[in-house]
């Protein structure tokens, strides 16, 4: 086990991708957060925290988006569904999709079929913890990094929290 992010650094991390997402969305007008669930959303739910802290609270809308049914490995894979929660329209907005790990790309591209069901935003931006560069399948790559690792197949990333795990780490296994 290896060490990729231990608790400070992830700490900083999530205050630099938070920080990346406002520079390029002064005030987080027109922009909304979605956190993919059930994994994504520890780090959009710390992302949404910090951005809170930076811009008034009542300018981050953020919500939580379930993927189960629209993966490709639902027939494989008994998959227990999550729930979707997002109070506010996408339509014409900038929406910034969060998840931990970037791995293939699948879980992606289901979240962006399960968004067009809640409207068509005007831009989709991808906003990763992790991003394992040499494992895509699918042509999909995040606009915001917190670290790029590249690892052999055999390898898993694992993010440890708090909240969950007793500790906040992102392992490499």
């Amino acid at each position: 086990m290896k060490t990729v992010l231990n608790e400070q650094q992830l700490a900083i991390t999530i205050k630099r991708l938070s920080h990346q997402v406002l520079e390029n969305h002064t005030h987080l007008e027109n922009t909304v957060l979605i956190g993919i669930q059930p994994r994504g959303i520890f780090v959009s739910d710390k992302i949404a925290e910090e951005l809170r802290s930076l811009v008034p609270q009542d300018k981050v809308q953020y919500g939580k988006l379930d993927i189960t049914f629209y993966r490709d490995d639902i027939r494989k894979n008994l998959h227990v569904p999550n729930h979707t929660d997002i109070p506010f329209s996408i339509e014409n907005k900038n929406v910034v999709l969060i998840d931990d790990v970037l791995y293939t790309g699948r879980t992606i591209r289901a979240a962006l079929d399960a968004l067009l069901d809640f409207g068509r935003p005007e831009k989709v931006e991808l906003c990763v913890l992790i991003d394992r560069r040499f494992s895509r399948q699918l042509p999909i790559q995040p606009d915001y990094t917190g670290k790029s690792i590249d690892s052999i197949i055999s390898q898993k990333v694992k993010v440890l929290w708090k909240e969950r795990d007793g500790q906040d780490e992102v392992v490499l296994l």
